[in-house]
């Protein structure tokens, strides 16, 4: 008792902290709500947007590995996104606590690369089931709430992977070009209520996601007529994460500050190392030298 006594002490403490900072800032408080917070990118922006005056619900499936952002006054929520009960029981703790929702970011995301033919209908749609209809009926939960209010923003985390396509990443593509597709619709038709859909769109980030991605890979094409090619490929992802070629999740963070404290803004953040780069040369080279262009990374020799 003493314990959960102390718990509330001081994250009350933090609370009118934040609050102080906040009104320095000449800032608003937001109450947010954001997935996939045990690890990466939601980690770290969780910790950052709590920092900076902000009311953050955490959610995550691994609730022991929320203990450090509980430490910083941030709220764990039990959240799986491919579980209806899940998702409605959590969006309902935030609303009976707070009244209210004013951002949702839409942080959780699977990664199974694989050949088109070799990847399991199974994974393939629970990458859709992750990625797409949980976003989306997180989207249709707090929605309610926010057109009652008047106003709210809805941050959904997107990729380059929504705008190009590498090999081996088709599945994975897939589900973000929906996301690419939902979040347009979805900001046009919630406008009139006041309410803001944002993309964020990364490049490489240097995550755990890459390694458990390039794992899947081999896993995937073991024993396949693709698996030289995959395993060459996983080869490249990894060296990417031990290199400097990714960005580190702080410049995603940043992204998500801007979308969640600007007064008007953007439709798209895209960053990371070398995504406008890509996006611009998947734009304007012909689909076939593009094509051979991907082709080529598969046979980059790693020392």
């Amino acid at each position: 008792m003493q314990k959960y006594e102390d718990f509330w002490y001081w994250q009350n403490f933090l609370y009118f902290c934040s609050r102080k900072k906040l009104k320095q800032k000449g800032m608003k408080q937001k109450v947010i709500l954001i997935t996939g917070a045990s690890s990466g990118i939601g980690f770290d922006a969780a910790q950052k947007l709590a920092s900076r005056g902000h009311r953050v619900y955490a959610a995550a499936r691994r609730m022991e590995l929320m203990g450090p952002l509980r430490n910083k006054g941030i709220m764990p929520v039990r959240m799986d996104v491919t579980d209806e009960r899940s998702m409605t029981e959590g969006v309902n703790f935030v609303l009976q606590q707070e009244g209210r929702i004013d951002v949702l970011v839409n942080n959780a995301g699977y990664g199974y690369f694989g050949a088109v033919e070799t990847v399991t209908m199974e994974e393939a749609r629970r990458q859709l089931e992750v990625n797409v209809f949980g976003l989306a009926r997180l989207c249709q939960l707090v929605l309610p709430s926010m057109r009652q209010q008047g106003r709210g923003r809805i941050v959904n985390t997107s990729s380059i992977a929504g705008k190009i396509v590498l090999p081996f990443g088709g599945w994975y593509n897939v589900s973000k070009y929906s996301v690419e597709a939902l979040s347009d619709a979805l900001r046009m038709e919630v406008k009139p209520f006041g309410i803001d859909v944002v993309m964020i769109e990364p490049g490489g980030i240097k995550t755990d996601w890459g390694l458990i991605a390039a794992r899947h890979l081999k896993e995937s094409s073991a024993g396949t007529p693709y698996e030289a090619d995959g395993c060459r490929f996983a080869d490249v992802m990894h060296y990417g994460y031990s290199s400097n070629l990714l960005s580190k999740p702080r410049v995603i963070t940043r992204a998500i500050l801007r979308a969640v404290d600007s007064r008007r803004p953007k439709a798209r953040y895209r960053t990371g190392r070398a995504s406008h780069t890509l996006v611009f040369l998947h734009n304007i080279l012909p689909t076939r030298c593009w094509d051979a262009l991907m082709r080529r990374t598969l046979h980059i020799k790693i020392k």
